[in-house]
């Protein structure tokens, strides 16, 4: 029998890597070693509770395989399997997978030497990417199609002036994504000064230091002033995209927001009944909700390739399989890490 190493969440905040059954396709299935697999919020959260208590009715914690951003190549495919073929790079659609959402909580995860695509269609659960793509960085496909997503919710248009909250790999993508899409101004906001410096290096206009600076009278000066519907003066600022996820953030913004601002809530929110809504009416403040990646998730590919080296400063580690141990507690490290991707 053919074995393979796969990580599972263990007790919590442990990791577990288990010697199990090396997946056989079938007739419809790809088989993928896998090169790279980054480790993201999502993997952590399910460390940090031992498991996953969604999959059982009486909300025990299951442990589950970890790892949604894979990137590999194709090492067998199934006798039905026509637009695959062994030695294609893929990175993988998570959520393209009959048995479940790969690495959150199906039966799959993608922190594997190997990776069954279940149903391999080119397009559908899988895209190849160019050779020049490192598979390091072709393992930020899945949180990049996030990023995009948000910034395709955003609506952004070249003139609007925006503020990113949280300079992690989501608030930098979509800083990206925006510079991309042409828009003229764009901000990027955090508490921690070295990923300032790394949303200034993939091309941020300008940076505040929220934990040292006053954010409104910052945005004001970026941003020139404007006004609320009862007409306080507020920052000329047309979107915020909120990509840290803490409800200082969230209220922030409805100090802040001029009438008929956006906000866009791509960060996963914890419960806050602290929000002033009187605020948000206000500022007729729009709030529009970014999950995931309707149809994003394979139409960043080119895009990553073709900007490969701007994207490669999102990964601020790389770390082999065989350290995967250390790979998750500097993850799970508050601000040790930006982006731990785990290199086979």
């Amino acid at each position: 029998m053919a074995t393979m190493k796969s990580v599972l969440s263990g007790g919590k905040n442990e990791i577990e890597v288990v010697e199990v059954e090396r997946p056989a396709p079938g007739p419809k299935d790809a088989l993928v070693r896998i090169r790279a697999c980054g480790i993201c919020g999502t993997d952590t959260f399910f460390v940090h509770m031992g498991g996953t208590p969604y999959n059982n009715p009486d909300g025990s914690v299951v442990p589950l395989p970890l790892g949604h951003e894979p990137a590999g190549e194709v090492v067998e495919v199934g006798a039905e399997v026509t637009d695959l073929k062994v030695g294609d790079r893929v990175v993988v659609n998570p959520q393209g997978a009959p048995s479940g959402i790969i690495g959150c909580g199906g039966e799959l995860g993608g922190m594997n030497e190997y990776l069954l695509i279940e149903d391999a269609v080119l397009g559908e659960s899988v895209a190849v990417f160019p050779d020049e793509l490192p598979f390091d960085v072709a393992a930020l496909n899945e949180p990049m199609a996030v990023a995009r997503h948000c910034v395709n919710r955003s609506g952004a248009k070249p003139a609007d002036k925006v503020v990113v909250f949280g300079a992690g790999p989501i608030g930098l993508g979509a800083t990206i994504w925006l510079k991309l899409r042409g828009v003229e101004h764009v901000v990027v906001a955090d508490v921690i000064p070295e990923r300032l410096e790394t949303a200034l290096a993939v091309g941020a206009d300008a940076v505040i230091d929220s934990r040292n600076e006053d954010v409104t009278a910052r945005l004001t000066a970026l941003h020139g002033q404007a006004a609320n519907a009862l007409g306080q003066p507020r920052p000329g600022t047309d979107t915020y995209i909120d990509a840290a996820g803490v409800p200082a953030v969230f209220q922030a913004v409805v100090d802040a927001a001029k009438w008929n601002a956006k906000l866009v809530m791509v960060a996963v929110q914890k419960k806050s009944d602290a929000i002033d809504l009187g605020g948000m009416l206000r500022s007729e403040l729009t709030l529009i909700a970014s999950q995931g990646y309707p149809t994003e998730i394979f139409e960043v590919t080119a895009e990553l390739a073709a900007h490969k080296d701007r994207f490669a400063k999102l990964i601020s580690h790389r770390v082999p399989f065989s350290e995967v141990d250390r790979a998750f507690e500097l993850a799970l490290t508050p601000g040790a890490a930006e982006k731990v991707v785990v290199t086979f």
